[in-house]
């Protein structure tokens, strides 16, 4: 996703809209986006993975509102930070990583403070589901009714769910059902994000698709 330079824009200008002063970030990865939070009150940053933590570290650890933490999410690892006071909790591209994502949207949600949110980003339609995914290590893709359904069942309410990269959902139908390939090249990669995505994205921030290769969730807790 490094060559993905408009896309994480894009991103960035969706998720920063909706978030308060107090951060977590649940699947921080490399760092990738936890730069575009550190203009925050304070941000916990949390990985399962000590090696993605530590380069969190070497990049930002001299931010005195940065906090990283290894933690599993899946794993009810959550449940003990409360003590944060956090009223958002983000999570890009990392629920479909987590095989009980019940417990981990459960963990989301009990960290907050009441009204704040969680802010999700996860790959839609299990139609979608091909070679690139099991590759990716996603255990699944998700409908906005399943988010809901798990949103309900943790106490959150679903604010706000669309679906978005519409033309993303067709060339990701091509390569993992069609052309069955089992990952994304660089060039393709790089491509994609320099001609597609800026028309893309115009097109629908006017008018929401009904799918889309990706969906946007924000849901609140009471």
């Amino acid at each position: 996703m490094r060559l993905a330079r408009n896309y994480l824009a894009w991103q960035s200008r969706l998720v920063r809209a909706e978030l308060g002063r107090r951060v977590v970030e649940v699947g921080c990865g490399i760092g990738t986006f936890t730069g575009e939070l550190l203009d925050r009150e304070a941000v916990l940053a949390l990985d399962i993975d000590s090696e993605s933590i530590e380069s969190v570290r070497r990049q930002y650890g001299d931010r005195p509102n940065l906090r990283t933490l290894i933690c599993d999410a899946g794993s009810g690892g959550l449940d003990g930070l409360r003590d944060f006071r956090a009223d958002s909790c983000v999570c890009l591209n990392v629920l479909e990583h987590i095989e009980d994502d019940s417990t981990a949207l459960a963990g989301m949600a009990s960290l907050l403070t009441s009204g704040g949110v969680v802010v999700l980003l996860v790959p839609a339609f299990q139609a979608l589901y091909g070679p690139i995914d099991h590759n990716l290590g996603h255990f699944r893709r998700y409908r906005a009714s399943m988010i809901a359904r798990l949103a309900a069942e943790v106490g959150l309410e679903a604010r706000k769910m669309f679906y978005l990269n519409s033309v993303g959902f067709v060339a990701w139908w091509a390569s993992s059902k069609i052309l069955m390939r089992e990952f994304h090249s660089e060039e393709q990669i790089a491509w994609y994000d320099r001609y597609c995505i800026p028309l893309i994205e115009r097109l629908e921030s006017r008018s929401r698709p009904p799918f889309g290769q990706s969906l946007f969730a924000v849901l609140r807790k009471p």
